[in-house]
């Protein structure tokens, strides 16, 4: 008994042996390889003076368009009343649009060397845009909200893209412009024209 005892066990250690491997190791950790605020040296042609800059720019600038994404998933989900279809529908894209420029916005931080803020506590701690209720708001209020938030991004992306061309950073200047800027213009216009007052059916004065 004994015997068959020992062998079983010898048996699981030569089981457990073989595959240590392919096990993954757990609960490790380690301090920072980068502490925020600090940047990397990079062969980019570029200050470093110039590069912080642009990352704490930029760091707003994605914190700004963090929560307005996460704005219109919100309102996405929440929106009511006769307009549903096409707000549920034109918010969650415009959530799509923004999710992009997020990810372009943080590898740009990246690339110039800085750390992107990544976490929702984060990004509340930075963000300029008003948070709004955890409650759900008539589609007006919703889309008035968008229309602040947009244009609080548009007028610090365009101070930003000023400094970035005077500081020589043709490519943050180039993503301000080309993506933050142009991107939040043509949502402005698709939400804005929701809260124009004009007849559904008979013209005014008909």
């Amino acid at each position: 008994m004994a015997k068959n005892h020992r062998s079983s066990h010898k048996s699981e250690q030569q089981l457990e042996a073989g595959s240590d491997r392919a096990s993954p190791i757990l609960h490790q950790k380690a301090r920072e390889i980068q502490p925020y605020g600090k940047l990397t040296r990079m062969p980019i042609a570029l200050d470093e003076n110039v590069r912080a800059e642009s990352v704490g720019n930029l760091n707003q600038i994605l914190a700004d368009t963090m929560t307005l994404r996460d704005m219109y998933k919100k309102h996405h989900w929440q929106v009511a009343g006769h307009t549903f279809y096409q707000l549920h529908l034109l918010f969650d894209k415009h959530h799509g649009e923004q999710d992009e420029l997020v990810d372009t916005i943080a590898e740009r931080i990246q690339l110039l060397g800085g750390i992107s803020l990544a976490m929702a506590a984060d990004v509340a701690e930075t963000t300029m845009i008003p948070r709004p209720p955890r409650g759900r708001e008539e589609a007006p209020v919703q889309i008035s909200r968008l229309l602040e938030a947009h244009e609080l991004i548009l007028k610090e992306a365009r101070t930003m893209a000023k400094q970035a061309v005077e500081a020589g950073d043709d490519g943050t200047n180039d993503l301000l412009v080309s993506d933050v800027i142009r991107t939040n213009e043509l949502q402005v216009w698709f939400v804005a024209e929701h809260v124009v007052d004009v007849p559904l059916v008979r013209a005014a004065n008909a």
